[in-house]
């Protein structure tokens, strides 16, 4: 009897010690996939969201072991993020006025490359009930526009609008992005609001579309490129080069963006 409660007991301990050899690692330690994964923060103008989602999606299916982390806000406050040590790896401005205060610094790793155009248009509330027909109608009396701050680009490219047409824009309200003057538009806190083609396409049923020939005078390019600052050189490139293919430009074709002139 003895020895059978003996030969058990051995039994036992033999599988406990097998048990844990098998685990391969202690408790609490990560796997060495956990270990290797890789994470690519991309600073990028707040139109570009929808598009770069999607794409950061792709990037992560084709790239395995790697995360995109997005960041999104007017292209002057992301400009400003990374002059003042922000850590990002890759940033895609609304226009070259931004991009051009970061190659200044010396924080771009080689030259900027156009990936997409962009023109402005007029959102308005489903059913425009301030009936406005034109550019004309944003400076009448009583009417509540919002508009982009003159700093970030939608807002520069407005300035440029009123001052090529002749126009004196009395904006209610002037945001920092893009997607804030969206916002109030959608929400009936403004009559009207100057946006991108994007943003109005984005909103869907949500908003009317008020189309401008002025327009025509400001056309945002977006340029982007890697920071000298980038924690892996390699892998922001790709990203870039995704954009820059066909397959990204599709994305933002869709999204209503113009060609780059790369």
């Amino acid at each position: 009897m003895k020895r059978s409660i003996a030969a058990v007991a051995a039994l036992a301990l033999a599988l406990g010690l097998a048990a844990c050899a098998g685990s391969g690692a202690p408790a609490g330690a990560g796997t060495s996939s956990e270990a290797a994964a890789t994470t690519l923060t991309v600073f990028a103008a707040a139109s570009l969201k929808s598009s770069f989602t999607e794409l950061a999606d792709t990037f992560e299916a084709q790239h395995p072991g790697t995360r995109v982390s997005l960041s999104f806000a007017g292209s002057s406050d992301l400009a400003t993020q990374i002059n003042q040590g922000a850590p990002a790896d890759v940033f895609a401005s609304a226009d070259t006025k931004n991009m051009d205060k970061v190659t200044v610094a010396g924080l771009a790793e080689g030259d900027p490359r156009v990936f997409a155009t962009n023109t402005l248009a007029i959102a308005v509330p489903a059913g425009n009930p301030a009936r406005v027909t034109g550019f004309q109608d944003l400076a009448r009396d009583g009417l509540r526009l919002v508009t982009c701050a003159r700093q970030v680009p939608c807002g520069a490219a407005a300035a440029t609008v009123a001052d090529k047409a002749g126009v004196t824009l009395r904006p209610v309200s002037e945001e920092n992005a893009v997607t804030d003057v969206l916002g109030k538009v959608t929400s009936g806190e403004a009559d009207a609001g100057l946006v991108y083609v994007t943003d109005v396409k984005s909103a869907g049923d949500k908003v009317d579309s008020i189309p401008f020939p002025e327009a025509g005078a400001a056309l945002n390019s977006y340029p982007i490129a890697a920071l000298s600052g980038a924690k892996d050189k390699e892998t922001a490139k790709a990203f870039i080069d995704l954009v820059l293919a066909s397959e990204g430009q599709q994305v933002l074709a869709k999204a209503g963006f113009g060609a780059g002139r790369q």
